[in-house]
C-alpha cells in the first residue's frame, strides 16, 4: 500500500469505528497504537478522546503482559524498542497496571485476521490472551473489536482453547458483528 492508501485506510477505519453504539457511548476504551502495516489508528484515538473518552494504551512488559497508561494526545507518546522485537508506540506517563484494561466499556484489539466465527488470530506472543483472561477473571465483559483491513476477514484461522471470539471487526469498509 502506498502513504497514500494507508492515510485513505486509516480515515475510513476511523470513520466506520466512531459509527459503532458501543464506541458512541463508551467512557473508557483500552486501544493501541498501529504499527507496521497494521491499519492506523491515530485518527481514531484522537476521535475518541475528542468525544470525552479516556483511552488507555498497552505499554509492553518484559514478560508480553501489557501495563496500560492514558492518551493524551500523539505528543504523548514515547518510542520504545523491546529488544529485538520492534519499537512500539507506547504512553508516556505514569502506568495504571495490567488490571486498568478491566475498567474499559470497549477493548480495540490488534490482529492479523478474524474469521467467520469471529476467532482473531494475533502475534502469536499472547499479550492479548493475557488480556482477554484477565478481563473474564475480573467479570469485566467489555465490547471486544478487531481493526483489520478487509482482506484480513478471512474464511478461518486456528483457534486454540483459550481462545475467544471478538464481537466485531471494523474494516475501512464496514463493520461485521458476531454472535
Amino acid at each position: 500500500m502506498t502513504a497514500d492508501d494507508v492515510r485513505e485506510s486509516a480515515a475510513a477505519l476511523a470513520r466506520q469505528a466512531l459509527g459503532l453504539p458501543e464506541l458512541a457511548h463508551a467512557r473508557t476504551v483500552a486501544a493501541y497504537v498501529s504499527v507496521g502495516s497494521e491499519p492506523g489508528t491515530l485518527a481514531l484515538l484522537d476521535a475518541l478522546r475528542a468525544r470525552g473518552a479516556r483511552v488507555l494504551l498497552p505499554a509492553l512488559l518484559p514478560d508480553n503482559d501489557l501495563d496500560w497508561g492514558a492518551y493524551e494526545g500523539e505528543e504523548s507518546l514515547t518510542r520504545v524498542r523491546h529488544g529485538a522485537k520492534m519499537a512500539l508506540l507506547e504512553p508516556s506517563g505514569p502506568r495504571l497496571g495490567p488490571d486498568a484494561v478491566t475498567e474499559a466499556d470497549v477493548v480495540l484489539l490488534p490482529g492479523l485476521a478474524v474469521d467467520a466465527r469471529g476467532m482473531r488470530l494475533g502475534r502469536g506472543g499472547g499479550s492479548y490472551d493475557r488480556v482477554l483472561a484477565r478481563l473474564d477473571r475480573a467479570g469485566a465483559r467489555p465490547a471486544l473489536v478487531v481493526l483489520l483491513y478487509d482482506t484480513e476477514v478471512v474464511a478461518r484461522v486456528p483457534a486454540e482453547p483459550h481462545d475467544r471470539p471478538v464481537h466485531a471487526v471494523v474494516t475501512p469498509s464496514g463493520v461485521r458483528r458476531f454472535g
